[in-house]
């Protein structure tokens, strides 16, 4: 009887402690749900903050992935060293530095009066080329003029020989029939030899005349040759005139000033620097980069002088070789000693409209182009 009774209370106190258990379960879970029911905003926050964090996180992968950036760039622009192309002292500069300057305004002037003698002189040998060309073009009419009175001269001999030579076969007959005397035949025979050395003397007159001719034609090429000469000459010296004014190529900045009124200019000195205004971006994207970059894909361009304002533009072209390759010392790898780095291309970057902003060579630019 007492070992019925144990056997069965060792067996009901697993079945409670399981019920306990069970129980003390099930009242944590009662207590979480109604801690849960208490702080439902909390928990309602908690839970859309973490969706949000979510989806900005795979918003920015997803827009990160479209875009490629570097800080290695910088505004570009082709840069231009004013200096004369003749020597001569500065006369005026009518410029001041950093000044915004239109096309074709004059820069620098230098004296013009060396160059203006230049331009007189050869003028008057121009003159002197054409007047020696009009004496000589007036002498070949005056020896044409004689060239037709030799050849008339020429065809009137020619007739008094004709005449000449009949007479003396006439009277040379007449002398031996006896109806002449010999005398009378001697003195046609002798006006006949005169003729012959007339005619001859005209002939040779004409052939004399005519081969002057080609004598004067060539003293005229000589002078048309001394003409073109001359007016080479002139050319020279006008366009010398001209470059005493040094004019802006386009429109842009006068900058690095150093040409001052009463300096003496040599040809070739630089007098200033002048930036034009049309400039654009070269960004030194990594090789690695350029897998999707293309030209014509838009870019957003941020400029460290105007942190607030943002600028588009394009992508115009990608160079055909690294930086490096194109350096004064490019690198050799045929060495034993190398080592893997990883390159930078030069990308031109321009603008879609002016940037309405004071821009220079060598400012820094942070650009991201949108690739496609």
């Amino acid at each position: 009887m007492d070992q019925r009774v144990t056997d069965e209370r060792q067996d009901a106190a697993p079945n409670r402690e399981a019920r306990l258990r069970a129980a003390d379960d099930a009242r944590k879970d009662s207590s979480f749900l109604e801690r849960l029911r208490e702080h439902r905003t909390l928990v309602l926050t908690i839970t859309a903050a973490c969706i949000l964090v979510g989806v900005a996180l795979v918003a920015w992968w997803i827009n990160a992935s479209g875009y490629e950036s570097t800080d290695d760039a910088f505004i570009d622009a082709r840069t231009v060293t004013i200096s004369p192309q003749i020597s001569a002292q500065v006369v005026d500069v009518p410029v001041t530095d950093n000044e915004l300057v239109k096309a074709g305004t004059v820069l620098v002037t230098l004296d013009r009066s060396d160059f203006q003698a230049q331009v007189d002189q050869a003028k008057a040998q121009v003159d002197s080329a054409r007047a020696n060309i009009a004496n000589i073009e007036a002498q070949i009419g005056a020896q044409q003029a004689r060239i037709d009175q030799a050849d008339k001269q020429v065809v009137q001999e020619q007739a008094g020989l004709t005449f000449a030579k009949q007479q003396d076969e006439r009277y040379s007959g007449l002398a031996k029939s006896g109806s002449v005397t010999v005398e009378q035949a001697q003195q046609y025979h002798s006006s006949f030899l005169q003729a012959q050395a007339g005619f001859d003397a005209a002939q040779a007159n004409a052939i004399a005349t005519e081969k002057q001719l080609p004598v004067l034609r060539s003293q005229k090429l000589q002078a048309q040759a001394q003409l073109e000469q001359m007016q080479a000459t002139l050319e020279q010296g006008n366009i010398n005139l001209s470059r005493t004014q040094i004019t802006a190529p386009v429109d842009g900045y006068v900058t690095n000033l150093t040409a001052a009124k009463g300096n003496y200019a040599a040809a070739g000195q630089a007098l200033m620097m002048f930036v034009p205004r049309d400039v654009w971006v070269t960004a030194n994207f990594k090789e690695t980069q350029l897998t999707s970059i293309r030209p014509g894909e838009p870019v957003t361009i941020a400029i460290d002088a105007y942190p607030k304002m943002t600028f588009k533009g394009r992508v115009a072209s990608i160079q055909a070789g690294s930086g490096t390759a194109f350096s004064l010392l490019p690198p050799e790898n045929a060495t034993g000693n190398y080592v893997k780095i990883v390159q930078r291309v030069p990308v031109k970057i321009v603008f879609d409209k002016p940037p309405g902003v004071l821009l220079g060579p060598g400012l820094s630019v942070v650009p991201t182009v949108r690739i496609k």
